[in-house]
Parts: C-alpha cells; sequence; structure tokens
C-alpha cells in the first residue's frame, strides 16, 4: 500500500543513490564558501500501510536499500525512543503511542545484518538506568526484542545487542554544546558506532515543542549525571534547567546529532501522541494518536537528511512554517541539513495528502 517502488526511485535519478552512499551530511564545522551556496535538495520517503515490517523494507527499498546506508563489518547504533519502557509491565507503551515500535527495528536491525554489519546495537538511555528489553513486544504479542536479537543473531553472521546506555556504555564522551551547560556527555557506543540510525516515534512535547530523530538523541545522555540523582522525576532536567525554551533546547539536540552524526532517520507514525507528550502521564500528558484513523493507514517517513526529516515530520503534524523555523531554524546553517518545504522533496506521497490533524503542545516556557 502506498509506497514508493523502487523503479520509481531510481527514476528520480541516479543523484540520489548517490548522495545516500556518500559520507554524512553532518560535520562540526561548515566551510564559508558551503555556507554561502544555496542549499541542495534533501529527500524524504515516505510509505504508507498497516504492516510495519513490509512498510520498513519499503522504506529503506525507496531509500536505495540498506546497502546504501550499511556496509560489511561495521557496527551499527540504533536509536529508538525507549522513554516509558522501563514501566511497560503496568502499561503498554507501544499501544499508548509512547515508544517506537519493534516492528520497525526488528526489520531495520535484519536488513543491517543483511547488509553485512558485524554488530547492530539498539540502545537508550530511556528514564531508568536499567530495563527489560523482553517488556518491548511487537503489537501483536508474538515477539519482542531479546527473542528478535537472538533469533536474528543466530540466523546471520553479525549480531545484535540490546543495550541499557546508563549501564552499558563503557565510556561516556563529553562533547561541546551551545547551552549553558558548556558541553554535554554522551555514550560511546553512539560516538565509536561506524552507522548511526535514529528511528523516533512521532509526538509533540511541552518543552520542545516536537521530539523527533534529532531531539531522540537526548537519550544518548547519561541519566545519572543529568537528572537521576537530582531531580524530582526520571528525567534530565539538568539538561533543560538554564535552557528550557524550545529554540534552546533545540540547541542542544542540535549538538547532539552532529556528535552522533546520524546516517538515516526513520519516524515512525504508526501510533503516536498529541498534546503535551511525551507521555500520557495518567492523562495530564499526551494523547494517543492512531494514524490509521486519521490517514487510513499508517506511515513512516525516511530520509539521510535529519533536518529534512523532522521538518517533513512537522508539516505533517500541522505545524506551520513558524514553527518550524522557531524550532529547527538554526540547523542549516549548523550542518544539519534543509528545512524549507521547497529544499525538500517527498517522494511516496504527496505532502498535502499526510498532513494531519495533530493537536500541538501547550509548551511550556516558564520553570
Amino acid at each position: 500500500m502506498g509506497g514508493i517502488s523502487r523503479r520509481d526511485f531510481l527514476r528520480l535519478g541516479a543523484g540520489a543513490a548517490v548522495t545516500l552512499g556518500a559520507a554524512p551530511l553532518l560535520t562540526n564545522v561548515m566551510a564559508p564558501a558551503a555556507l554561502a551556496m544555496p542549499a541542495k535538495t534533501a529527500r524524504v520517503a515516505a510509505v504508507k500501510g498497516d504492516d510495519l515490517y513490509k512498510m520498513t523494507r519499503e522504506i529503506l527499498e525507496a531509500m536505495g536499500g540498506m546497502g546504501n546506508v550499511v556496509h560489511e563489518g561495521e557496527k551499527v547504533f540504533v536509536k529508538p525512543n525507549m522513554v516509558t519502557l522501563p514501566w511497560a509491565q503496568y502499561n503498554n507503551p507501544f499501544v499508548k503511542g509512547e515508544c517506537t515500535k519493534p516492528e520497525i527495528l526488528i526489520t531495520v536491525a535484519e536488513e543491517c545484518l543483511k547488509a553485512g554489519a558485524s554488530e547492530v546495537i539498539i540502545g537508550d538511555g530511556s528514564q531508568m538506568p536499567q530495563f527489560d528489553w523482553s517488556k518491548a513486544k511487537t503489537l501483536d504479542g508474538s515477539t519482542d526484542l531479546v527473542q528478535a536479537a537472538a533469533s536474528l543473531s543466530e540466523k546471520y553472521p553479525g549480531k545484535v545487542t540490546l543495550a541499557c546506555l546508563e549501564v552499558d556504555t563503557p565510556e561516556w564522551i563529553d562533547v561541546p554544546t551551545g547551552i549553558s551547560l558548556g558541553k554535554v556527555a554522551v555514550s560511546s557506543l553512539v560516538t565509536r558506532a561506524d552507522r548511526v540510525i535514529s528511528v523516533p516515534v512521532a509526538k509533540t512535547h511541552e518543552w520542545a515543542g516536537m521530539t523527533l530523530s534529532m531531539k531522540n538523541f537526548i537519550g544518548i545522555t547519561p541519566l545519572k549525571r543529568y537528572g537521576w540523582e537530582h531531580s524530582r522525576a526520571y528525567s534530565r532536567d539538568v539538561l533543560h534547567r538554564h535552557d528550557y525554551k524550545p529554540e534552546q533546547i533545540s540547541q542542544l539536540y542540535f549538538d547532539l546529532t552532529a556528535a552522533a552524526k546520524p546516517h538515516l532517520a526513520i519516524v515512525d507514525f504508526s501510533i503516536g501522541l498529541e498534546g503535551n507528550g511525551p507521555t500520557i502521564r495518567g492523562g495530564k500528558g499526551g494523547r494517543t494518536v492512531n494514524v490509521k484513523d486519521r490517514l487510513g493507514s499508517w506511515l513512516l517517513l525516511a530520509s539521510t537528511d535529519p533536518a529534512a526529516a523532522d521538518a517533513t515530520a512537522a508539516r505533517v503534524m500541522g505545524h506551520d512554517d513558524a514553527f518550524v523555523n522557531r524550532v529547527l531554524g538554526k540547523a542549516p546553517e549548523q550542518g544539519l541539513g534543509v528545512i524549507s518545504e521547497e529544499s525538500i522533496e517527498v517522494v511516496g506521497a504527496r505532502l498535502d495528502d499526510l498532513r494531519l490533524k495533530w493537536q500541538p503542545a501547550k509548551i511550556i516556557t516558564e520553570r
């Protein structure tokens, strides 16, 4: 249903394949000449359907295949949003729309192994130091990430590893940030990976406005250092203590994205959250959105340009250009990609046919 075929993708031009197979778009320093030149057009693929396994394979095919991203012998880090997985035994965070669906992660991991990856690490910091990955069950309950990781590791020469970053990170690497902290620590499992893939679930957010592929990297920072022993809540409040406006928070996740250097972003528009996410919090936070109820099908977006992926996802959520520029406006000048609608080609669907009624967050600007 609704996905772009490989034939159609290739018809768009060989230039796309060259771009997808090239080095990451991200760099900490841009040459003055590059800043003066018009941004190149980015492509965002869109696939609709009701089978997340199939949709994930189709979105990767639309991007030219995982072989254009991952190469033989490489170690891949896959970053989902597992914010409330530690409490999955009480409420299913996948059905509620709080966490990235395991079906997508299982398929991404398998395609990485097919492309020759030596190891695929699926990891997140979440909101507890350690959590049970077996609680990350598919929507039909037929399997979970622990079972799937074991099965894939047996089937292919490479292996799949599940990491709770707080306890499984070998070393925390300090990277510079433009917020008041001056530097922020990130997991070496991310910085030392050969390839990084961000797989967020689409949600609006009461502090940042929205949480998508770039903000997803806040989960690669240490919970103990930024919140576990310092906060009344299970969050990294220290990161936002003096930088809590959306344009300030966005600088933090721009810096984290620059450190992670993602090669691919896949945005999960199956079941997400509208309103004041990132969680439901007993009915006081966000509200579950089953995209199938509003679009007639689920949706995945993917791009090798993280800023383009997030800007397009924001427009699918109904945000206007003023909002996109407020939250993502500094991303292009920092070398993270493009955000203007005119610079982004959506393939596989018309953007106007994907726009949804999605309740925005009432952004908290004072604390």
